[in-house]
């Protein structure tokens, strides 16, 4: 069952920019304190999203929505109707239907190659711009680790400093102080 069979071009294409700006959004609406990753999220599914439409593409080369049915298609002249030497034809017919089979199938090829290209080329250019969207997004997160550590550290010497001031309280009170490990 194809689902995309009644999409245009010019949709396939639009669909590849919606399910980039929804996968963005989506990604911004569960973490709205790092656009980055919205950013390189809705990058990453435009790259798959454009990889997938051109592999789309070439999987139905023989649809005419990528232009085949523009140009006009060959057919073997019927040999085997032709009196009295008809019947020896037919393996002559046989092998022009295949080299017209052969060269519909190239026709339609060549005119799906570009609009499958420009889905890849898409994709590529996906590709070379996530990169830099990968590297601040690694900075992001290693910036923050560094600050939930460095809160940590400060956490961890406030409760010790906490345990200290209440040890203290407890030999003032006369309260038996444990020592803890």
């Amino acid at each position: 069952m194809d689902i995309l069979a009644g999409v245009s071009t010019e949709w396939l294409r639009a669909l590849t920019w919606i399910a980039a700006a929804a996968a963005g959004v989506a990604v911004l609406l569960w973490r709205p304190q790092r656009p980055h990753l919205a950013g390189l999220a809705a990058t990453v599914v435009f790259m798959a999203a454009s990889a997938g439409a051109g592999i789309y593409v070439l999987n139905h080369l023989g649809d005419g929505r990528w232009g085949g049915d523009l140009q006009s298609r060959l057919s073997p002249p019927p040999l085997s109707d032709a009196p009295m030497v008809g019947q020896f034809l037919q393996p002559l017919e046989g092998m022009l239907g295949g080299v017209a089979d052969g060269v519909n199938e190239f026709v339609d090829f060549r005119s799906a190659l570009p609009v499958a290209l420009e889905f890849f080329g898409a994709a590529g250019w996906a590709l070379a711009f996530s990169v830099p969207l990968a590297l601040v997004a690694l900075a992001a997160g290693a910036r923050a680790a560094r600050r939930r550590a460095a809160e940590f550290t400060a956490y961890r010497a406030e409760v010790e400093q906490l345990r200290e001031e209440l040890d203290h309280v407890k030999r003032h009170v006369g309260y038996p102080v444990r020592d803890i490990i």
